[in-house]
């Protein structure tokens, strides 16, 4: 849990994880990604059950948010959505990688409310735009990564209600995050999403 955030914030990471119950399962895979110049590698899966809600009293706000972003990562979707909703309004560089990876996950539900809350993304001088544009700035092949995983997902098992990825809710959202990045580098960003209704190559 400690790796998923820069060191200087170890001990709100330890607070966070004391309160946690032990996981049925060891954590799925982790994902490297720079927060600040610094790599930190945060939980593909978590498997741990949410802690009574009493626990966090004894936290500091940070300490809820770093909870509520390790739980983005639940292996359970409706678990990630209720955390992705304590989380989502923050600018904070290392609660971004936790938000951008799940643009890129399969739960439809939640790229809806990813694309609702983070529309001022459009906007250049928007909090939001410009700490999600330096952070894509800095991880460009996590971020083409989370565009192709959109549409392998959307190509699986949401073309029957959505005929073109352009269509699709994690499109809107994919090119709201995209306006991020093209402000912060001062030139369009590259997209490997497709264009019309037919795509090769996935699943």
């Amino acid at each position: 849990m400690l790796s998923a955030f820069p060191a200087g914030l170890a001990g709100d990471a330890e607070a966070a994880s004391a309160v946690m119950p032990a996981p049925r399962l060891r954590p799925a895979e982790p994902f490297s990604v720079a927060v600040e110049g610094r790599q930190v590698s945060l939980p593909g899966r978590l498997y741990n059950d949410e802690p009574p809600a009493h626990t966090l009293d004894s936290l500091s706000p940070r300490q809820r948010l770093l909870l509520h972003c390790l739980y983005t990562r639940h292996h359970d979707g409706r678990v990630r959505q209720r955390h992705l909703a304590e989380i989502v309004a923050s600018t904070d560089p290392w609660v971004i990688p936790f938000v951008v990876q799940l643009a890129g996950e399969y739960v439809v539900e939640i790229l809806i409310d990813l694309r609702d809350a983070l529309r001022d993304l459009a906007t250049p001088d928007s909090r939001h735009a410009l700490a999600y544009g330096q952070f894509i700035t800095a991880n460009p092949a996590f971020f083409a990564r989370t565009e192709r995983r959109a549409v392998s997902y959307w190509s699986c098992y949401h073309r029957s209600a959505y005929a073109t990825f352009h269509g699709y809710p994690g499109s809107t959202l994919l090119a709201l995050l995209r306006s991020a990045a093209a402000t912060a580098a001062g030139h369009p960003w590259p997209t490997v999403a497709p264009a019309g209704l037919r795509l090769n190559g996935y699943c």
